[in-house]
């Protein structure tokens, strides 16, 4: 019993326990195409059937993660499938369940209001924002945001963390950011506002049907 209500993975050379990154990564990426398919659904039809569907799988996936075992979780073994070539990554296995924490309270918020109450209001909007937020920092980026407020609350420094970002060190060169750069970014952003404002009009119409010799060419 001890072995399947248990935090982490028990791995040579850590004296701690452990969780492999890369999985984690791919399990938020899927939760992220799921939620934002489902929150995009609503959106445009107006039909929560979706949203309530996914919003149960990020319970009770939560739920597993952090009340019984990662190792259950369906995300994270479909995570787990995806990444089985790739060398693991191991970090800190605490500071995860802390932020899977934050992920419990705000699914449980989200199952309450939305599928058990049925309610629609701002606040689940708001907090479907929030989830998209952590997942997309996770997925993409390899940013784990409810680990940052860890040291914040237990006072203690994380022992292992996600690309060693804990690690002080200094940046290599591939890594540093130069002032050309700076400004290709400023500049991307300047020329791509004036094309925006030079083409609104055409952006706003219909696009025409390239094949269609009729009258009415413009795409339904």
């Amino acid at each position: 019993m001890n072995k399947i209500l248990k935090f982490g993975e028990d791995v040579e050379g850590f004296n701690f326990p452990v969780l492999n990154e890369r999985e984690i990564r791919a399990a938020a990426g899927l939760l992220f195409l799921f939620a934002y398919s489902a929150f995009l659904v609503c959106q445009i039809t107006q039909n929560f059937i979706m949203l309530k569907y996914v919003i149960t799988m990020f319970f009770l996936d939560m739920v597993i993660r952090v009340f019984v075992n990662p190792r259950y979780s369906p995300t994270l073994i479909i995570g787990r499938f995806m990444v089985r070539n790739q060398t693991p990554e191991y970090v800190s296995a605490k500071p995860k369940r802390f932020a899977w924490s934050i992920g419990v309270a705000l699914a449980a918020l989200l199952f309450t209001v939305q599928v058990v109450l049925n309610w629609v209001s701002p606040i689940t909007g708001l907090t479907c924002i929030v989830c998209l937020t952590f997942f997309f920092f996770e997925a993409v980026f390899g940013i784990c945001l409810g680990c940052k407020f860890y040291p914040l609350f237990f006072r203690k420094d994380i022992e292992r963390c996600p690309g060693e970002v804990c690690d002080p060190r200094e940046k290599q060169n591939i890594q540093k950011i130069s002032k050309w750069q700076v400004l290709t970014v400023i500049g991307f952003v300047v020329v791509l506002s004036s094309l925006v404002y030079f083409f609104h009009d055409s952006f706003r119409e219909k696009p025409y049907h390239i094949f269609r010799t009729d009258s009415s060419t413009q795409l339904e």
